[in-house]
């Protein structure tokens, strides 16, 4: 961050606050010696941060407002902004500047890793491994739907972002999956602890490892890749398998984030709000109640569960017959069983696993990549389908 500083000069006090700063955010921040908010910005900058507001703020709006970067007031020796800073800081929200003023130090550490996240996506790259996704697959007139789908998604990507979204082929990946020997599977196996179901049988849980194996070898080739994503349902045909189990691998070993189907705008709001927020994350469909039959038929269950109050306020979460997809770290039970879909081979595996009860926050950013929609809500638990393509789902409040 470039701290800048009002007038011809800096006081004590401002220098003062600007090293009670560095001490602060050490671990967040770079902060860099400060300039006069009428000098060139410096392009290694990834924010303004102003450690000191007065008066003369009110005749630099010009100065202001050619700033194209996120402009941070931290004016206080707590990390936050000055309770008598307050007008100030309205008055340049009204005049159409953007002005991040946290109102604690963890709000200060969270916008710095934000600002650090959003300067690596710059730097990396998202892998997606499909082939000719939309032609000739399981639901192609489904899948063409999505935006994520589309070119004009990655290139707003690109444009937004700096995010580079390279395409490399499944069919090939599972090839090469398949050609590795049983033996080399038994022995990953023998190194890591799984919870495994009864009847999932010993030829899927060897497909499920050659395939984090071949996914493993193929995203080692380069350091700059932070999540990938695979064609799984669409293009099924290829594998014998599915990559639940090997995105959950790569996650424990090396933070890599995954996007189910390759849905790379999942992948992104995912891998924007851990990078940030260092908290647990999944993706996975909704079903408000309001949706009635829609819902029901695409799940195959009969009813959504009796909900006495408020039953308009609740979704059913559910995606490829369970919650979703997630790690073993972020879930409370965690279990690898036999394929609930039919849209894939009978020898692939789905996870089953639970997020804890209690407050839960669903976030994506919208097409536009302007805004992030937040809706806050409640787990309250779940719900069980027996031979349905939701054998667990989520319950929530929202």
């Amino acid at each position: 961050m470039i701290p800048v500083y009002f007038g011809v000069k800096i006081d004590n006090e401002y220098l003062i606050q600007l090293e009670n700063l560095r001490g602060l955010l050490h671990e967040e921040a770079d902060i860099l010696d400060p300039r006069p908010i009428a000098s060139k910005i410096p392009e290694e900058a990834d924010a303004v941060l102003i450690p000191q507001l007065t008066e003369q703020a009110y005749d630099s709006l010009p100065y202001l407002k050619r700033v194209q970067l996120p402009i941070v007031v931290i004016t206080s020796e707590f990390g936050t902004f000055s309770m008598w800073d307050w007008e100030i800081i309205s008055f340049l929200r009204g005049e159409g500047i953007e002005v991040l003023a946290p109102y604690s130090l963890e709000h200060s550490k969270v916008i710095c890793k934000a600002l650090a996240t959003k300067r690596k996506l710059s730097q990396s790259k998202f892998i997606t491994y499909q082939d000719k996704p939309g032609e000739g697959g399981k639901q192609d007139s489904i899948f063409r739907r999505f935006y994520w789908w589309q070119t004009k998604c990655l290139e707003a990507m690109k444009k937004k972002f700096g995010a580079t979204v390279e395409k490399r082929s499944y069919r090939e990946l599972a090839r090469k999956a398949i050609e590795i020997p049983d033996s080399e599977a038994v022995n990953v196996l023998r190194k890591i602890s799984l919870n495994i179901s009864n009847d999932l049988s010993e030829r899927a849980l060897l497909s499920a490892i050659k395939l984090y194996l071949a996914l493993k070898k193929d995203l080692e080739k380069e350091d700059s890749v932070i999540g990938a994503g695979i064609n799984c349902l669409n293009e099924s045909d290829y594998s014998d398998t599915t990559p639940c189990l090997a995105w959950c691998l790569l996650y424990e070993e090396k933070g890599l984030l995954w996007a189910c189907e390759a849905d790379i705008m999942s992948l992104l709001s995912m891998y924007i709000l851990h990078s940030t927020l260092k908290v647990p994350v999944m993706m996975s469909n909704i079903y408000p109640f309001l949706m009635g039959q829609a819902a029901i038929k695409h799940e195959r269950i009969p009813s959504f569960p009796e909900i006495v109050e408020e039953p308009e306020n609740h979704i059913l979460v559910a995606h490829c017959g369970y919650v979703g997809l997630m790690p073993q770290s972020f879930a409370t039970s965690w279990i690898v069983r036999p394929r609930v879909l039919s849209i894939v081979n009978d020898n692939a595996h789905a996870i089953d696993a639970r997020f804890p009860l209690g407050p839960i926050t669903m976030a994506k950013l919208d097409p536009t990549l302007n805004k992030l929609t937040v809706i806050e809500g409640l787990n309250k638990g779940y719900v069980q389908y027996p031979g349905s393509d939701c054998r667990n789902g989520m319950i929530i409040k929202v």
